[in-house]
């Protein structure tokens, strides 16, 4: 045998180890960085729950099969769900994918002529994407009590105008859309983000408290328009639908949607 060969065959057990200590500082890294935004998280979390719980009783559901959903083996969602009194479904959505940390946060209203309120809040290593979005799905957005709503609710936007603006690509369910916050930030605004979330849960509940409650034609009619978005959202996709339906499929994406996600098929 070459000395040369020798040598390429010596020089293989450092390379390797070299290789598996990277490999391990890179897992520590992004260990340790996932547990301290799964902490931050769940603090923002806790933060927004317990504002929620000052304005409504919250009511547990037992979202059955759907409580953990594991997709492509790494990807596991922690699933709750709540009724709001006097509102309608809430889901709460937790993942810890390592790289990045993710609570999904959805009210859909029922019992009162409210938008759908949808926030998804990620975490990935020191930065941060914070979403709130609104969504029309009420029989008439032009009456004077829903259009107070909105003006409501917008002065909400216009408080997180010191957030960094974030863009996104077009979507057919956009035309749903009204007021749309999309934003970024670093560590160190954690507690903004914070801010962020429960702001967010106050004003909607601010704005509610004070609406009627919808009468049984009143509430069949959202119920109606509510479930038209959720099957045009399972039929027509977006960026967290796809997901689902490729890992679990378009049946059960719509009976989880349907069940718990927003909660149509309880109400």
């Amino acid at each position: 045998m070459k000395d040369s060969e020798v040598k390429k065959k010596k020089k293989w057990p450092k390379v390797l180890l070299t290789i598996v200590i990277i490999i391990a500082v890179l897992a520590g890294c992004i260990g340790f960085n996932a547990s301290r935004n799964m902490k931050v998280m769940n603090n923002t979390l806790d933060a927004g729950m317990e504002t929620l719980s000052e304005y409504a009783k919250l009511t547990p559901v037992d979202a059955g099969e759907y409580k953990q959903i594991t997709m492509y083996g790494a990807m596991k969602f922690d699933v709750s769900q709540y009724d709001i009194e006097d509102i309608g479904n809430l889901s709460v959505m937790k993942v810890n994918m390592g790289f990045m940390q993710m609570v999904s946060y959805i009210i859909t209203p029922f019992k009162k002529d409210m938008p759908m309120l949808s926030m998804d809040f990620m975490y990935m290593f020191g930065n941060r994407k914070a979403y709130a979005e609104f969504y029309d799905l009420t029989p008439d957005k032009t009456s004077p009590e829903y259009t107070a709503v909105l003006e409501s609710i917008k002065k909400f936007e216009e408080s997180c105008n010191d957030l960094e603006d974030l863009t996104t690509e077009p979507a057919w369910y956009d035309e749903y859309l009204t007021v749309v916050l999309h934003k970024a930030a670093k560590r160190d605004k954690d507690e903004r983000v914070d801010k962020m979330f429960c702001d967010a849960i106050r004003c909607y509940m601010e704005t509610a408290k004070d609406l009627p409650l919808l009468s049984d034609e009143e509430k069949a009619a959202k119920l109606a328009i509510t479930q038209e978005y959720c099957d045009n959202l399972v039929e027509k996709g977006g960026v967290s639908t796809d997901v689902f339906k490729k890992a679990l499929g378009s049946e059960t994406t719509k009976d989880f949607f349907d069940k718990v996600l927003f909660g149509t098929a309880l109400y």
